[in-house]
């Protein structure tokens, strides 16, 4: 196994661990709908189910077919994450990283939807109960983690990049 791999197994079975023993904490310990106010204003954590994909989206499609398309679409995800964890050089540590984070999040629902047909959410943020962010969990805030790291990463290489451009036309 190269040298880039464990790392990269590390983090994804650290976040697969620590999503599925949060899920599997909140089924147990609260009934749905239950809430626990823990940021009065800001944060609660409560047991809600996504049949969807974030925001909902997709939850109204007939479960067979929501199921199936969402578990092909996962597995695609998947073999696109693994291939361009094995297209990265050594020295991407960062962007392996970001993967990792990304890859494990990708599994931790697929669990959960192979398991239930639904995704277990419980981070409840919202601002004085005017706004809501829609429910959320550990593998969706590592998916969104890695993401955002990830544009972040790409961004700072094509601003490196028209610099070096700029400097090489003078």
């Amino acid at each position: 196994m190269p040298k880039k791999y464990p790392g990269v197994a590390l983090i994804a079975a650290g976040v697969i661990a620590a999503d599925q023993s949060s899920k599997l904490w909140i089924s147990a310990a609260l009934t749905r709908y239950q809430r626990i106010e823990v940021v009065p204003e800001f944060l609660n954590i409560v047991h809600v189910r996504n049949p969807g994909v974030a925001f909902g989206l997709l939850q109204n499609l007939p479960e067979a077919y929501r199921v199936a398309l969402l578990i092909t679409a996962t597995l695609l995800a998947l073999g696109l994450l693994a291939f361009l964890l094995a297209q990265s050089h050594p020295s991407q540590r960062l962007e392996r990283w970001c993967l990792s984070l990304i890859l494990g999040g990708a599994v931790g629902n697929l669990i959960d939807r192979v398991r239930l047909g639904e995704v277990v959410d419980f981070l409840d943020a919202h601002w004085m109960d005017a706004y809501h962010w829609p429910a959320f969990n550990v593998a969706d805030a590592c998916i969104s983690t890695g993401i955002t790291c990830m544009v972040l990463l790409e961004l700072r290489r094509m601003l490196a990049s028209r610099a070096g451009a700029k400097r090489a036309e003078r």
